[in-house]
Formats: structure tokens, sequence, C-alpha cells
């Protein structure tokens, strides 16, 4: 952890300095020197403001947004230059062409910025994978789940237009079944006022079937109480199941078509530090015949390494979690660093995995990786489709 906050504060100071000692400093006033550094001093303040003050969205949102928009490009810039200060020791033309890569480099990674936060987070799309299972129940041959995932309702905050249209676009799917895949909220439960009438018209069949993720368990902020987040979960739950959603916690449904069924397992978020792990598999597959058809939900895609592949007899695991850190460049994102699976389909053996990346955020920033909303249609061999 000390590794990691001096190399972000290295981050953040050294290309700063480094710009105001050779460019601003012996060229300009006192006064626009300080002012220079006012940029840095208000993400510092957002920063300490976010952890200090419990956690205040807003900090965090005016953080992120000098973070990359600001910070970022000063550091591609200064980086440019220097190494064409390096290789202009050999070739006196680099150090021209340094800079001039660092000012293209800086005003493409602020143009990414800004792009993501004004309109990149509300580009939802609907991605749709066609999955070929043999051993699926034939009365549920062509099944259409539609899986919704990280939300983060209290970063719309009372802009209601975004969440209306994920609704009518999931309902225009027509799916058999609706599954939500954990984070609901980012912080707290009172972030659904306003979206409570709006999110009980989300519907289908065989009704909206929902996990909890790391957020929903209330973390994430201070609380005058040691029961506080617990007693914040509570509500939250409440609040969930108000909106008609079968929230499951560590239980499984049995779905039935004439004389076939698909189980359904519910799975707590189980994660590794720093996140709350309060799932339990054999909880959630208490009763359960093992030759029997089924479909995991759970947040954490990690688990499917952890406890699924090889180890039970679960065809399918849904889940969500990455974001794919919001940021994805073709099939590149910086959290493959951190998940070997973080979008999309993936297989070993019989065993699939499939991670939405997400139709929210807890921030308002997305570029590449696009809000989501994720259409699992089921086939057994004899269909005739496209797909997996």
């Amino acid at each position: 952890m000390l590794i990691f906050l001096l190399l972000f504060i290295a981050f953040l100071l050294l290309p700063d300095y480094y710009i105001w000692r050779t460019f601003m400093r012996p060229r300009t006033r006192r006064l626009w020197q300080w002012l220079y550094w006012l940029p840095t001093l208000i993400t510092w303040g957002a920063i300490i403001g976010w952890a200090v003050g419990g956690h205040a969205e807003w900090m965090l949102r005016l953080f992120s947004i000098l973070l990359l928009c600001l910070a970022l490009p000063k550091l591609l810039f200064a980086l440019c230059v220097l190494i064409g200060r390096g290789v202009g020791l050999a070739f006196p033309s680099a150090i021209r062409t340094g800079k001039a890569v660092g000012i293209i480099a800086a005003l493409i990674s602020c143009g990414i910025g800004v792009y993501g936060f004004t309109l990149g987070w509300k580009q939802l799309r609907v991605v749709e994978t066609s999955l070929t299972l043999p051993d699926l129940p034939a009365a549920f041959d062509g099944y259409r789940i539609v899986q919704i995932s990280d939300l983060h309702i209290g970063t719309f905050g009372s802009d209601t237009a975004y969440v209306r249209n994920l609704i009518q676009q999931a309902h225009a799917l027509h799916p058999d079944l609706i599954v939500f895949t954990g984070d609901l909220i980012n912080a707290a439960p009172e972030e659904l006022d306003g979206y409570q009438t709006l999110l009980a018209t989300l519907q289908a069949p065989d009704g909206v079937l929902s996990v909890l993720g790391n957020h929903d368990y209330c973390t994430y902020r201070r609380y005058d109480t040691p029961n506080g987040a617990d007693q914040k979960l509570d509500e939250l739950k409440q609040r969930e199941r108000a909106l008609g959603w079968d929230l499951m916690l560590n239980e499984n449904r049995i779905l039935r078509r004439g004389t076939d069924s698909l189980v359904i397992l519910g799975m707590e978020n189980c994660s590794r530090p720093p996140y709350p792990s309060h799932g339990s598999l054999p909880d959630a597959t208490r009763g359960i015949s093992p030759d029997s058809f089924q479909i995991l939900l759970t947040h954490d895609p990690s688990l499917w390494r952890r406890e699924i592949v090889g180890a039970t007899s679960i065809r399918l695991m849904l889940a969500g979690h990455t974001h794919a850190m919001q940021f994805k460049i073709g099939r590149f994102s910086p959290v493959r660093w951190s998940y070997p699976e973080w979008g999309g389909l993936y297989r070993e053996g019989d065993q699939y995995l499939y991670i939405s990346l997400g139709a929210g955020g807890t921030v308002p920033f997305r570029f590449g990786a696009w809000p989501e909303i994720n259409l699992i249609t089921l086939h057994r061999p004899s269909t005739q489709h496209s797909g997996q």
C-alpha cells in the first residue's frame, strides 16, 4: 500500500514539477506560476476531502475529472519530452520531436477524458451472445436472459432519463428472465430515492433475480455506530425487494417449463480483500441435484477460477464487477492486470463465464468500455443459429 501511495504521489507531482521548472518558471510571472499549481492543489484537496469527509461523491467526481483531463495529459507530455531529450543526446532533432509528440499525446489524452466524462458514460449498447449447451433442457431451447450489472445508481443523481432508456431497451429484447448481478448503489440506499417507481417497472415473465455486489454492503461510508453499515444493508435489501426483484442471498430458484427445469443459483459477493466476501456456494446449492442444469449469478468473476471451474457442475456463471475499469481500446483494458477474466465470454471445458462490463460506474466516465445491457440466448445443439 505504501508503494502504491508513493507511486501515486509521484504520478501527480513529478510531471507538474518538471513542467513548471522547465517551461513555466523561466518564462512566466510569479502569479501565473502560482495559478499553474492551482489544479494540482484542487486535485489533492478533492481526494483528501473524499477520504476524510465521508466519501462525498462530488469530490470523487472532481478528482477523477482533474486526474484524467489534466494530470494524465501532463504525465504523458513530460514523459515524451524527457524521452526526446534522452534520444537528443545522440540525435538533436529528437528534442523537438519529443515535445511535439508530447503535445499530441496530451491533447489526445485530454480529449478522451472530456469525451468519456461528457458522452461516453451514457453510450448504452446491447451486447448479444448465443450459447450452445448440449445438456440444456429441451424446453429452454432459445431461452433469453437479459443481464444488467453495476448500475451504481447514485452516479446519475436525479436525472432518470438514462435508467428509463435502459429499462426500455431491456424490455425491447423480450427476455424470459432478467438478472441483476450486483452494485445497485455506490454507497447508500438513499441513492434509490426517485428511482424506486421506475426500477419497479423492470419486469420479465420469469421475474427479475438479483444478487449483491461489493458496493451494496454500504461499507464505503463512515458511520457513527458500529452497526451502521449493517443497518443500511438491511434497508437496501428491503428497498430492492420492494422493487419486485427477487434478491438471492446464497439461495437458489428452480424455473420450470413442463417437466423440464433450470436452476438459478444466487451467491452474495465473494471476493478477495479488500472487498467484502459473504458468498457461500454450499448454501446456494442446498437441496439441488448435482445433475440439474445450473446457472450461477454472482458479482465478482474471480470466483469462477477459485471455486467453480472443474469443481462444480455449474454450466454458466454470470458476473460483473470489473467495468473493464471503464476504459478499453480494442481487447485491451488495464483491468486485465488484476483480473484474467474481465469482460465478455470465457470457456473452460464445458463451463462458461460471462462478464458484463456494467451499465453504470462509480464515476461518470467511460471510453471504449461502453455501458451495456447483455442478452444471453441459450440453445441446444440441434437449433440452427449463429454464435458459440
